[in-house]
């Protein structure tokens, strides 16, 4: 019987399964066994959409549809905790859900947890290792410009051993690596040269073990290596899922390999070594005090005030958005005055987990998800809380948004009687 801290090779026992998934199809094996079981009564994953470079949040009920997943897919660029709650929680917020996460997925979704925005009690987290995302636009010029070849023809990719790999459709494959597309960035806050999006390179969290299993294929080797899955044992709840599905016959195991342990350690310390460099590159760039603010106000002078960085972020939950006052943000005038973004940043930095959304889906580029990780690292040096690692309420924790209940109540409207009657 696995328990919490033990490391292990698992892989299906579902010969066709195995041919469809990655790895062994472990992940995906686990996630039909909890449905089957009862444990969960929807899986949340991703699908590809129309191609590679595409990301579509599935939401899947019948066991059956599981193989359908996409397994990884480092050209998708979804936040899935957000998605969840806006897709499903919102009207379902009781129903179990196991979901597959990669690290600054597992921090947000934790820091939603904080703001009362999911139930941990009925997620199941299956983490993934994660080296970076590349953004479809970008992996499409990499394809065409460094590897010469058509983007429409590739059929799979991934990133690893510092390479991004591409497989086409005629069986052809092609790499290139990732220090090469990335050292070639000159302006950090404007042009970045190619390569993975800006706080990937910047992450620690690579390993995300704050999920109830972790999961990817660093460390597995001998005849395992590409025939299954390294999983790390996080929580109880992620031991009773592996157990169960053991015991029905739907995954097989075996201890890791001790030498494939310690390959796996020296994969995540060099990665998380090269986040530092990084991040050294990035927060030196933007300067310190009165030079950081300058820089800060000179980007987000092109501002067209759309919300998307609101919207989008896990952390940005109010009903009564300050940014949305009147008196801060006069209807019409663009761009906003330079506290609309100063109070955004002061009141999520603290807990701001990288995860990029806001610069990802900003339409004019400002380089948001910077500037808030900057704040966010300087917090932490000053008060030691590390958002999206566990429960711990965050630095803000005193400072109370009201309810929508409470605002309907408030503003005397009728509302109130329709939605909580």
């Amino acid at each position: 019987m696995a328990g919490k801290g033990d490391l292990l090779y698992a892989w299906t026992t579902d010969d066709e399964l195995r041919e469809r998934a990655e790895t062994g199809g472990a992940v995906t094996a686990l996630l039909r066994h909890a449905l089957e079981s009862g444990m969960v009564d929807a899986v949340f994953a991703v699908r590809k959409g129309a191609d590679v470079y595409d990301a579509l949040p599935a939401l899947i009920t019948d066991p059956a549809e599981i193989g359908g997943i996409a397994g990884s897919l480092h050209c998708g660029t979804l936040l899935l905790p957000k998605q969840m709650r806006r897709c499903l929680l919102s009207t379902e917020p009781n129903m179990r859900i196991a979901t597959v996460l990669k690290g600054c997925d597992v921090k947000a979704i934790y820091e939603m947890a904080k703001r009362g925005q999911v139930n941990l009690d009925n997620i199941i987290v299956i983490g993934l290792n994660c080296g970076g995302t590349i953004r479809p636009e970008t992996a499409r010029i990499i394809v065409r410009e460094k590897l010469g070849l058509d983007p429409d023809d590739v059929v799979k990719e991934e990133i690893d051993k510092g390479k991004f790999i591409v497989i086409t459709k005629d069986g052809q494959h092609a790499s290139v690596s990732i220090d090469e597309l990335e050292e070639g960035a000159e302006d950090l806050l404007g042009s970045e040269g190619l390569g993975r999006r800006s706080n990937c390179r910047r992450c620690k969290i690579k390993i995300p073990r704050q999920a109830d299993l972790a999961c990817g294929n660093w460390g597995v080797i001998g005849d395992k290596a590409g025939n299954a899955t390294f999983v790390e044992v996080c929580s109880e709840k992620g031991a009773n899922l592996l157990n169960g599905a053991v015991q029905t016959g739907a995954v097989a195991t075996e201890p890791a390999n001790p030498k494939g342990v310690e390959i796996r350690g020296k994969v995540e310390n060099a990665m998380l070594k090269l986040g530092d460099r990084w991040r050294e590159r990035y927060f030196g760039a933007l300067g310190e005090g009165t030079e950081r603010l300058n820089k800060i106000r000179e980007q987000t002078s092109r501002c067209i005030k759309c919300y998307s960085c609101i919207e989008n972020c896990p952390i940005c939950y109010c009903i009564d958005c300050s940014t949305k006052k009147d008196y801060l943000v006069e209807p019409g005038v663009i761009p906003p005055p330079f506290m609309f973004h100063l109070i955004r940043f002061a009141h999520i930095s603290d807990s701001c987990v990288n995860c990029g959304q806001c610069e990802e889906l900003c339409p004019v580029e400002i380089s948001n998800s910077v500037f808030l990780h900057a704040i966010q690292t300087d917090l932490e040096k000053l008060f030691g809380f590390h958002p999206g690692e566990d429960m711990t309420p965050p630095v803000l924790a005193l400072v109370e948004e009201r309810s929508e209940r409470d605002r309907l109540i408030a503003t005397g409207s009728d509302q109130i009687f329709d939605i909580f009657k």
